[in-house]
């Protein structure tokens, strides 16, 4: 069993990508190529922005995104503790001093009712993370973030397709930055991402950041770096966006099936032994990640990984505890929530081509690994 199947999906869509894969080899237009163009366009249709300006990488979107705000040295940016390393990587790498803000423990998202606490005047910018496929709740964060006179950049490297009352990820901020990550709800085949904007301006400043800082040939007015995204892998999502939503519904029923499966299993509440994870009313998901939660997290790898089944865990470390942070001057304890996530989160095989035998095969193994 694949714990992502890629292969499958590459097999459906095998004409299309092929088709334009060698229409890229045979105009030699290797990089910002004219599929770079048409996919942009259709992203910003798809997401209801502006602007979408095609990157190499989801990370290159969060770093172009702070650095179109002027952000840097002696600025604070507040983030979650519990997300990928990228995160708040950019947010130091670029000068600025990551502030972290505990996790809604239902959701595994920032908790708003917490932010305005963080905000301080040195505070520069807000990024929510849309995790495991789930937005933020987004309108108390804009709220927050509007009465401050403050940006929000989401982080929705793991949310594209999903719904935030009624609107899509990527589009309900100032600037919204995702991934296309070979892993991620629509994905390439190499390293991609996007940036997302209704600001006319911020589009400008981060089209020019993408390449080098140049509004024109050879003229820098400021810093930028290479962050342009492949023709070729533009290709492919251009592929795959043809059957995208197809995929994204496949995806919410199929963790809509997990839920059921894993309720009928261990039963609902805090006492159960699998804590499955949960959608607000409000949201869609594109389930980047079926996330739950167990005790003795090592004990169940073992027994699921005998079993045939494979897992992974999406987050073992909270941000705060790692080494390179140690200097932020958090210690363990000062975010309990993303902390106790941190240990007893485990994530299952999820892909839209999972088959219900498959998704009773892991529900059933993973009975026998906590038992």
């Amino acid at each position: 069993m694949d714990f992502i199947d890629l292969k499958t999906q590459y097999s459906r869509l095998k004409s299309s990508i092929d088709a334009r894969i060698h229409g890229v080899l045979e105009h030699g237009q290797y990089v910002m190529g004219p599929e770079v163009v048409e996919l942009e366009t259709q992203l910003a249709e798809y997401v209801g922005s502006k602007h979408c300006i095609g990157v190499a990488s989801g990370t290159d979107a969060l770093l172009m995104a702070l650095m179109g705000l002027d952000i840097g040295p002696g600025d604070e940016v507040i983030t979650v503790p519990f997300t990928f390393f990228a995160t708040a990587e950019m947010i130091a790498l670029i000068g600025a001093r990551p502030v972290f803000v505990d996790i809604d423990r239902s959701t595994y998202n920032m908790d708003a009712s917490k932010l305005e606490a963080a905000i301080t005047p040195r505070t520069k910018a807000i990024m929510p993370v849309s995790v495991y496929g789930q937005c933020a709740d987004i309108d108390a964060i804009n709220t927050i973030a509007c009465r401050n006179e403050l940006p929000v950049i989401e982080d929705a490297a793991q949310s594209f397709g999903a719904t935030y009352k009624g609107r899509r990820s990527g589009g309900m901020t100032l600037i919204g930055a995702t991934s296309f990550f070979p892993s991620k709800p629509l994905g390439c085949y190499g390293d991609g991402g996007a940036l997302f904007t209704n600001d006319d301006r911020l589009a400008t400043i981060m089209r020019e950041i993408r390449v080098h800082g140049q509004d024109r040939r050879y003229h820098h007015p400021r810093l930028g770096l290479t962050g342009r995204l492949d023709s070729i892998q533009a290709a492919v999502l251009l592929a795959k966006l043809e059957i995208f939503p197809d995929e994204v519904a496949a995806r919410y029923r199929l963790g809509e099936r997990y839920a059921t499966l894993i309720a009928e299993k261990f039963g609902m509440g805090a006492q159960a032994r699998v804590r499955a994870p949960v959608v607000e009313q409000f949201n869609t998901c594109v389930y980047a990640q079926y996330t739950v939660e167990v005790e003795q997290r090592e004990i169940v790898e073992t027994r699921m990984k005998a079993l045939g089944v494979p897992t992974a865990v999406h987050y073992p470390l909270a941000l705060h505890m790692q080494p390179v942070f140690k200097h932020l001057g958090y210690s363990e304890g000062s975010f309990p929530l993303s902390e106790s996530a941190a240990r007893r989160v485990i994530s299952l095989p999820m892909h839209p081509y999972l088959t219900d035998a498959h998704q009773v095969s892991v529900v059933d193994a993973l009975a026998q690994a906590v038992a």
